[in-house]
């Protein structure tokens, strides 16, 4: 009887009781709603590689278009600017080395000519996040509620740093000569992203995060590739992971 009337006389005060210092509540909600968030990727980046230097490249060396492709890390901060609208900071890598031959020739030994190319793209960028429905709603001055599903989209621009690198021996189809040497340019050029994404929430502070994202720039090339045209560094990359709130 004593146990009932205290656990009765608990249950009355409770909503009285001042609430402990914490910031995530014990139903599945947060005290207020989130000022930032951090997103954590991996995945797939596909490589337009549609310039000239990649058709020589790919015509020349046992090398096929879709080699310029591959896993991708990438990572954004959000800040709050306005309900449903966050200024996004990001950046990632994609790095790609593939091994080749020469298609047409192979060396005095009778061995192939072999090569190396490493293919890099390091973007930085910063743009603003659009988010499609209210990410979560508040229910009182203290409990904000996580949206189960917050779809959004993403815009906007930056830097990205590329690296175009071959090492190995190398066919002089004028002469058909075979020397060896490492040829390489890297630049940093304007870009412009945009994205469209999905996080669907797990806890008040941890969602799982999908993006598809298409980025588009060209770089200049240096004279190791003087005859050709400015290297493509274009893409589509599909991307998930978590999403952290804070």
């Amino acid at each position: 009887m004593r146990l009932r009337f205290v656990c009765g006389l608990l249950a009355v005060l409770a909503p009285t009781l001042p609430l402990p210092a914490q910031s995530t509540g014990g139903d599945g909600y947060l005290f207020s709603p989130p000022h930032a968030t951090f997103a954590l990727r991996g995945g797939y980046a596909r490589a337009s590689a549609s310039s000239d230097v990649f058709a020589f490249v790919t015509e020349r060396l046992t090398v096929a278009p879709g080699d310029f492709s591959g896993l991708t890390v990438a990572g954004d901060l959000a800040f709050r600017l306005r309900s449903r609208v966050d200024l996004l900071l990001g950046s990632g890598i994609a790095t790609r080395v593939i091994r080749s031959e020469d298609r047409g020739f192979i060396g005095t030994d009778d061995l192939p000519i072999e090569q190396r190319t490493t293919f890099r793209r390091i973007p930085i960028t910063a743009g603003v996040k659009l988010h499609l429905r209210p990410e979560g709603r508040t229910i009182s001055r203290l409990a904000w509620v996580p949206s189960t599903v917050s779809p959004y989209v993403a815009a906007g621009g930056g830097m990205m740093y590329y690296l175009f690198k071959q090492d190995g021996e190398f066919v002089d189809y004028k002469t058909f000569d075979i020397f060896r040497t490492s040829l390489k340019s890297s630049d940093v050029s304007a870009m412009a992203f945009g994205a469209v994404g999905t996080t669907y929430s797990l806890s008040p502070h941890v969602g799982l995060n999908a993006e598809v994202r298409y980025e588009r720039a060209r770089g200049a090339l240096s004279s190791d590739f003087r005859d050709f045209s400015p290297i493509d560094l274009s893409g589509v990359g599909f991307t998930a992971g978590f999403l952290f709130r804070f």
